[in-house]
């Protein structure tokens, strides 16, 4: 009989996508295979706890833990396995399932900080294990909106308009020396001031976001200078940067999914119909509204213009695995424009990501099953490079 490969699925987090990330991993594990597959679910509360075993989804849910279920994954390529945490000697509860065995995979479902951006991923490299999705460079890149625009906009991909600062120099409303700033950055400067600037620079309305969010988590749209002082407020409360967006004018929202490691390939592009004015947070999870159309309504020239543009921003921030890439379309002129990159998308059945591989003739379970075999063909790669090195005299002795 064929051993089956354990599958660490990671999920909750230190996040304000905490909630989106259950509803994700309740999806994946219910339709991995569990005659390839032994699941082992590992749950991160919100204060950063691990528990791992069969009750630690509901009890995430819940908003409980459990000391028995405690545990931690050392960052020692040795052990390959998680631990029971606390004091020495402990054993994992034994009325939960055994998850002292050796991982042979990790599928890490944490959508936002210390799961997207490559805080994670490092952990796994240490620990030797192989993860889905990208590497460590690629999911920082992929998380910070404001580098991945800018690694964008030097390859010439047309992205949209930005400006961005520190939440500091919000807060501390003084005038300061500007002689260091990056063409897209506006310093320390009084706030009406940079309101001003940014008015100046984008025009109105704009989109103020925490470049390191997803799920539309403290984005505002602004369309006067009181409602931009109430978002760049708003975003402030999430993150040390905040991002301003100048409106794409006549906006459809497309995206593509985008899958693979060195030689990634996209799906067919489909189109949101948000429930509101933009695809926030409540249109998104909420308030099921939102329309959908895979494929999007495209002409063929336009439709594979922007599937190949998916591939190159992938690419360009060195993602792997997945992601899924959004584009805003202006409707009267035809000219689109790259978004963002999401190198954890939401992952239920009915989540964006995986609906358009389906219309690109992959199944949600074909799905999970590929991501899985990239993250083990990724790890053998790797394996397979040096790690050391003969000097001619051992001078270090």
């Amino acid at each position: 009989m064929k051993k089956k490969i354990r599958v660490g699925v990671i999920f909750g987090g230190r996040s304000g996508e905490h909630e989106v990330s259950l509803v994700s991993a309740t999806s994946i594990m219910s339709a991995l295979d569990k005659d390839r597959y032994e699941v082992v679910p590992i749950g991160i509360t919100k204060a950063g706890k691990w528990i791992a075993g069969k009750e630690s989804l509901q009890l995430l849910k819940e908003g409980k833990e459990r000391d028995q279920l405690h545990a931690f994954l050392p960052a020692d390529p040795t052990e390959r396995r998680l631990l029971p945490a606390g004091e020495p000697g402990r054993q994992m509860e034994k009325t939960s399932q055994n998850i002292s065995g050796e991982l042979d995979v990790v599928f890490p479902v944490l959508h936002g900080p210390f799961g997207e951006d490559g805080t994670i991923q490092g952990l796994f490299e240490l620990a030797d294990i192989p993860y889905v999705g990208a590497g460590v460079l690629g999911s920082a890149i992929g998380m910070d909106k404001i580098f991945q625009k800018q690694i964008c906009t030097q390859l010439q991909l047309p992205t949209v308009d930005f400006a961005w600062f520190r939440t500091a120099d919000w807060q501390l409303n003084t005038a300061g020396n500007n002689s260091l700033l990056l063409p897209d950055q506006i310093g320390n400067i009084a706030q009406d001031q940079m309101m001003q600037t940014i008015i100046e620079r984008l025009g109105l309305p704009v989109f103020v976001k925490p470049p390191n969010l997803g799920s539309s988590v403290g984005i505002s749209k602004a369309h006067d200078e009181k409602e931009l002082w109430q978002a760049i407020e708003e975003a402030a409360r999430y993150d040390r940067k905040v991002m301003v967006e100048k409106a794409v004018p006549n906006a459809r929202e497309i995206e593509v999914s985008v899958l693979g490691n060195q030689s990634p390939r996209a799906s067919v592009a489909g189109e949101v119909f948000p429930s509101n004015e933009f695809y926030d947070y409540d249109a998104k999870y909420v308030d099921g509204a939102s329309g959908f159309q895979i494929p999007a309504d495209l002409p063929e020239d336009l439709h594979n213009a922007i599937r190949d543009t998916a591939v190159k921003a992938f690419l360009a921030i060195e993602a792997e695995g997945m992601a899924r890439v959004d584009f805003l379309l202006n409707r009267v002129t035809n000219e689109f424009f790259l978004n963002e990159l999401n190198t954890i998308p939401g992952f239920t059945q009915i989540s964006m990501y995986p609906k358009l591989w389906l219309a690109s003739g992959m199944s949600y379970s074909e799905l999970l099953d590929e991501l899985i075999r990239l993250a083990i063909e990724r790890h053998k790669q790797r394996k397979s490079l040096r790690t050391s090195y003969q000097p001619k005299k051992e001078w270090y002795r």
